[in-house]
């Protein structure tokens, strides 16, 4: 009788997998060192001007990612399991119309959702190729060699990188087409200006005749927005406040999370969702790494992310003006949410 050691055999089933696996790191470290700079000047210029706001990015440490897995599991919050809902009803038909394609996914982290793509490219037979985009290169090698275990015909080029960057440096794809999907309603948290330079970069990764897969959040009652991001078990406000204690380890600072509360609310105007934190009283704060003090009045407030809603027709006719024709959308029955299969056009 063979006996196998254990770790052994763990290691050579990694190195199986590292096979159909490469990890490319586009950030160097000059330019991480430069990423430090841009982002404690980000914060600087954030926290000075009036009002005071900051990117959502500041949302996602360790415990703020975790947090918000947890906030797609609460009863209010309908995006996740919507959108899940719609790709489970539609991806063998997203599948048959783009055929074989590699698949390129921005913000990839766990790849939850990848796995309902893929089955559906596998059902057909199709040649498995994933490029996970992330900022997070242990969240990115964590879920690929996940999924490496889960597919045996899959294989995986991630690209540790920003969003900007990776798309300017796309390689030609090995298959026959490609597709970018740009889910979980990440869309909304940016600007109409953030998002007419973000599909200017898109349309320049694809070559005419490719594909773009969008996940939007819908306008809906104010009453169903409102609490999405207000849950009752306050796993959102924790969220929001968890931002103050990343400043506070990133940058030296002293917020006292007992001196702020979150608060969301419907801009009807602007249709979109405000998440802020605001200040319970008079206070100042410090942050001693970037050697800055900031003055917060009672009541004032910092402004942590924006989430836009959109209106269907109206974002069918924005993507058409971007160079991106939309072949098919799929939404939920009530609908709340939409994804759009679009496709670059030929003179874009």
């Amino acid at each position: 009788m063979q006996i196998s050691n254990p770790s052994t055999s763990a290691q050579s089933d990694r190195s199986l997998l590292e096979k159909r696996l490469w990890i490319e790191h586009l950030v160097s470290e000059a330019a991480s060192l430069e990423s430090e700079i841009a982002q404690a000047t980000d914060v600087i210029h954030g926290l000075t001007q009036a009002p005071k706001t900051l990117s959502p990015k500041y949302l996602y440490d360790d415990r703020g990612s975790v947090l918000f897995e947890q906030i797609c599991e609460v009863p209010e919050y309908y995006p996740t399991r919507t959108e899940t809902t719609i790709l489970q009803n539609c991806t063998s038909e997203i599948a048959r119309l783009t055929g074989p394609c590699e698949l390129v996914e921005l913000g990839s982290g766990s790849s939850t959702k990848t796995r309902i793509l893929l089955d559906a490219y596998q059902s057909l037979d199709h040649p498995l190729r994933y490029l996970p985009i992330d900022i997070s290169g242990g969240i990115l090698e964590k879920s690929a060699y996940e999924l490496l275990e889960d597919y045996p015909s899959l294989q995986v080029h991630g690209l540790v990188s920003t969003y900007e960057q990776a798309l300017a440096q796309l390689n030609p794809s090995p298959l026959p087409t490609r597709m970018i999907s740009f889910l979980g309603s990440t869309l909304g948290n940016l600007s109409p200006v953030e998002s007419d330079q973000f599909f200017a970069d898109i349309t320049t990764a694809l070559q005419p005749g490719e594909y773009f897969l969008l996940g939007i959040d819908l306008q809906k009652p104010p009453q169903i927005l409102e609490a999405a991001y207000n849950d009752a078990q306050g796993v959102t406000a924790a969220f929001n406040l968890n931002l103050l204690q990343h400043l506070n380890r990133r940058f030296q600072g002293n917020f006292n999370l007992q001196q702020f509360e979150h608060w969301a609310f419907y801009n009807q105007q602007e249709h979109r969702i405000e998440m802020h934190l605001r200040s319970l009283r008079s206070q100042t704060v410090q942050l001693r790494s970037l050697d800055l003090t900031v003055e917060f009045a009672a009541g004032e407030t910092l402004r942590t992310e924006i989430s836009r809603k959109f209106n269907l027709d109206q974002m069918q006719a924005y993507l058409k003006s971007q160079g991106l024709t939309t072949l098919k959308v799929w939404t939920d029955s009530h609908p709340w949410f939409a994804v759009l299969l679009c496709q670059v056009e030929a003179n874009s």
